[in-house]
């Protein structure tokens, strides 16, 4: 068990609007960006359809950085890594706004995605081992509320800028959030670190993170990079050689990246599949969403920033009711269901064209929505709920790595998928509406396969650590509203 310095109450209130902070700043600037990558593409002279090297530059710049989050953060304090993570992420936003070809501005998001490495997950784990298992639902929950005002006022205020302005002030907007995060990190960020000071498993991390960015180039390749597939192939294979060989020497030394003791905790290796393949889905919909209203639909930049807010309006208005969903039916009988629901309505978003009624159309992304928000918290909280502190850093951090990684892929299969059905199945190139439409069909029927994964759990995995837990908790500690 770590030793962890007991919170004040004052520090106990605060601290989830701390981590809140940093949600709403990678929140925000993932939504405004996909709204202006149209306008970027004209701008910057590219095609719109081929724009996800901006995206995927960050996400696996943040999966391949992430295994070392834990071990930075129990070697030098959660405070003190969690400050140089919001500098680096204010100074990537910065370096994004100067930007004036796609090599700078892919190589400022890189920079971007070193502070986003640290932020989030360095918050998560200071929740993870601050407040009791019992209370992680309720806490998690709170600390994406106000992370999803992001998603909220992003694609609005993205789309305005675009049309108004410049895309180059959407990355503006994150350095007051970034003082505001620092200023509050330097008040109520405790310094917490593991009880041991383990090595760093420098080999396992050149391993691991070499098979994801092969595993990534390979899907990039697909798509934007349009490599021969021979080429795909042995990416592919180079990728999972890799990863084989990482997991032999994870089971032969004491101190590897990830312990493979993790895995033999249920919960945490079906939520840690579960969110894998879940999250090939419902991550390309950030990217697949706003190039379908403006590419598909021709609507105006601002207009498609409207009609984004129901998706992230009804994702913060289902976080309260997410703790009762789960403690009445269970982790596996609402991830199963919820999982193909989720699945039914991507794919329903391919039935969506010209002749779609307007508010048909916002009502079908608020059901997705609220939907998708729901299997966030139910994914991430069973795959955290059993793990004991000794584990909680590198379980914590491969949580992380396991997120951006499955979106990343979303993005180049989503890409990869929507470029194939324009190209090799005869779909003209004014006719790329119906290419969106095969993209989601496939990407709903991908994320429905999911559900096999979480049929895998008994029916009291999840909900046994926290009934277990939560008279204990009762009064311990006030509401961090």
């Amino acid at each position: 068990m770590s030793e962890t310095p007991a919170l004040t109450p004052r520090v106990a209130r605060l601290l989830p609007w701390l981590v809140a902070i940093a949600f709403f700043m990678q929140a925000l600037d993932a939504t405004i960006l996909n709204t202006a990558l149209p306008s970027m593409a004209l701008s910057l002279d590219e095609n719109p359809l081929r724009m996800q090297a901006v995206v995927i530059s960050y996400l696996l710049t943040v999966a391949l950085l992430i295994p070392a989050s834990g071990w930075l953060a129990d070697r030098f304090g959660t405070r003190r890594v969690f400050l140089v993570a919001v500098l680096l992420f204010s100074l990537g936003s910065l370096l994004c706004a100067l930007s004036s070809t796609l090599g700078q501005l892919v190589g400022a998001r890189v920079v971007q995605g070193l502070g986003g490495a640290l932020m989030l997950p360095v918050g998560r784990l200071v929740i993870l081992r601050a407040y009791p298992r019992s209370e992680l639902v309720r806490i998690l929950s709170f600390v994406t509320i106000p992370g999803l005002l992001g998603p909220l006022t992003g694609p609005t205020l993205g789309g305005w800028l675009v049309e108004y302005a410049s895309w180059h002030w959407i990355f503006l907007i994150n350095l007051p959030v970034g003082a505001l995060g620092y200023l509050f990190a330097m008040r109520l960020m405790p310094d917490l670190r593991g009880a041991e000071r383990s090595r760093f498993d420098g080999a396992g991390f050149l391993l691991f993170g070499g098979a994801m960015l092969l595993v990534t180039v390979a899907l990039e390749g697909l798509g934007e990079l349009q490599l021969p597939h021979v080429r795909v192939v042995l990416l592919l294979v180079g990728g999972l050689v890799l990863l084989a060989a990482y997991w032999l020497r994870a089971l032969r030394i004491e101190a590897p990246l990830f312990p493979p003791a993790l895995f033999r905790i249920r919960t945490f290796s079906v939520g840690l599949l579960g969110n894998l393949f879940a999250r090939l889905g419902s991550g390309a919909l950030p990217f697949l969403t706003p190039l379908l209203l403006q590419v598909g639909l021709g609507y105006a930049p601002a207009k498609a920033g409207m009609t984004m807010i129901p998706l992230a309006l009804s994702a913060m208005l289902i976080k309260p009711v997410a703790k009762p969903l789960l403690e009445l039916f269970g982790y596996r009988r609402l991830l199963v269901g919820n999982t193909l629901l989720l699945g039914c309505l991507i794919a329903s978003v391919g039935l969506v064209g010209q002749d779609t009624p307007y508010l048909l159309l916002l009502a079908l992304l608020g059901v997705l929505g609220a939907v998708n928000s729901l299997q966030f918290t139910a994914m991430n909280t069973l795959t955290l709920i059993d793990l004991r502190d000794n584990h909680a850093s590198s379980g914590n951090s491969l949580l992380s790595v396991v997120t951006q990684l499955s979106i990343s892929m979303g993005v180049a299969c989503a890409a990869a998928l929507l470029g194939g059905f324009q190209g090799e199945l005869g779909i003209a190139a004014g006719d790329v509406l119906g290419a969106f439409h095969a993209t989601y069909l496939s990407v709903g029927l991908m994320s429905m396969l999911a559900a096999a994964i979480f049929f895998q759990l008994g029916s009291e995995d999840g909900r046994e650590a926290q009934i277990r837990r939560v008279d204990a908790a009762e009064g311990g500690m006030g509401d961090p509203h």
